[in-house]
């Protein structure tokens, strides 16, 4: 579809809420919500609503288990280092809401965010007032869902060229695929959100390939190459009579200290590109899903030099993220097996011995594989520190601790900050994973 030409303008008069009031609500929907969904329908009613958003600047989709979100900063990276004006969509955020929505690699102001939160809202309203009149149960309006709509309001008053969307969950019924992308990239696909999305690699993949659509340019990363979920790829594509690009990369150089750069060079059908960046060693397998994502939308090779600049002055939030240095303070965002078992490997590649590593600080969510993060991350570590996040669906840390083997337990903390306090009052390094949220809330403490 092409774009629309011209300004967007809200079509309707709304209420300007407050960033603290525009936050309460992107945390909890109940008061806009009804009971019918949750629903992919909600959001097309609530962008047909807000006059289509949408349409005012190109789509890119990103759907993927595990590096979904680096693919979409390093993609949203480049597009910008080319000259376009380009928006980034991601979730969760780290700490602050607003960290979600970014134009050309800032995060959009608070007033961007509550008036972008403000119009989705009234447009909630207004759709659900609609069905209500017409005998229809109103729909559930889902936080995600909320979000999606603003984010694509915040863009289209920014004027943005091309947003790269971070899809949320599974990819068939979720809310960035209210839009019509140009270009999708699946990332890779893992064993998570199983009760939602299903318990099999197959299963899964079948989810996330629905954004495989007629007439999209689609990438499928490396993670999409074990056979049961590429026959899934192929047979989706097949359907919708596209030939996929196909990413691989070589990685030529591993960091051997942490903040030392990884090389990797990816072949496309344009070019052969190496680059390197500050990243840990399982990165280039997403920067190469972004190349050639980036190359495959522009229909042209990327400027070698910009794309050098674009990788390495890319920010991966939460992704071995050193908060300090004196001493160590590293959190990642892994949350299931496969993201721990990449993290493991990147800390493999700079010292393979257990021993010569800080304590692990961790913690997990309830209805995550705890077993299965556990029996990733603990071998990994000399020592265990356990705790519990704020979240509603965060494993209780009494729980966690009786996974961990009794000799490498160092302590059991029922909050972050107290955690994180014995950890300063004793000087001592540490390294926090095993839950987003917790990677959030370290580093919203240590700001």
């Amino acid at each position: 579809m092409a774009k629309r030409s011209g300004s967007y303008v809200v079509p309707f008069s709304f209420e300007l809420l407050s960033f603290g009031e525009s936050v309460g609500l992107a945390a909890d929907t109940g008061r806009i919500s009804g009971d019918a969904g949750p629903l992919l329908e909600t959001v097309v009613d609530m962008l047909d609503e807000l006059g289509r958003p949408d349409e005012y600047f190109d789509c890119i989709q990103v759907a993927g288990t595990n590096g979904k979100t680096s693919t979409t900063r390093f993609s949203a990276a480049v597009l910008c280092g080319e000259g376009l004006k380009t928006a980034l969509y991601t979730s969760p955020q780290l700490v602050r809401y607003p960290e979600r929505m970014e134009v050309d690699g800032r995060v959009v102001s608070d007033e961007a965010f509550a008036r972008g939160v403000s119009a989705a809202v009234e447009a909630g309203h207004r759709v659900n007032a609609r069905r209500i009149a017409a005998g229809e149960r109103a729909y559930t309006i889902t936080p995600f869902d909320l979000l999606t709509a603003a984010a694509l309001v915040v863009f289209a008053e920014a004027r943005v060229d091309v947003a790269v969307l971070e899809v949320g969950m599974g990819g068939r019924w979720d809310a960035t695929s209210a839009t019509d992308p140009v270009a999708v990239a699946i990332t890779g696909i893992g064993l998570d959100h199983t009760r939602i999305l299903g318990d099999t690699l197959e299963a899964i993949a079948g989810e996330k390939a629905a954004v495989i659509k007629p007439g999209r340019l689609v990438v499928l990363g490396e993670g999409t190459h074990e056979p049961s979920v590429q026959r899934v790829m192929d047979a989706r594509c097949r359907e919708c009579g596209i030939v996929p690009l196909v990413v691989s990369h070589a990685t030529t150089k591993v960091p051997v200290h942490v903040g030392d750069t990884v090389e990797f060079s990816c072949t496309t059908p344009r070019a052969i590109y190496t680059s390197s960046m500050v990243k840990p060693a399982y990165q280039p397998q997403n920067a190469a899903c972004a190349i050639m994502l980036c190359e495959g939308y522009l229909g042209r090779e990327l400027d070698h030099d910009k794309l050098d600049a674009s990788l390495m002055g890319c920010p991966t939030p939460g992704r071995f993220d050193v908060l300090g240095t004196d001493p160590l303070k590293l959190i990642d965002a892994c949350h299931n097996p496969q993201s721990c078992e990449n993290f493991v490997s990147a800390l493999d590649e700079i010292d393979p011995c257990v021993e010569n590593r800080p304590t692990l600080l961790c913690a997990a969510l309830a209805d995550k594989d705890v077993a299965g993060i556990v029996d990733v991350l603990i071998p990994a570590f000399p020592r265990v520190v356990v705790t519990q996040t704020d979240s509603d669906r965060a494993l209780p840390a009494e729980e966690l601790a009786a996974l961990v083997d009794a000799d490498k337990l160092a302590g059991v903390y029922p909050s972050v900050s107290e955690a994180l306090a014995a950890f300063e009052a004793a000087g001592e390094p540490f390294v926090a994973a095993g839950t987003i949220t917790l990677a959030g809330e370290v580093a919203g403490l240590l700001r």
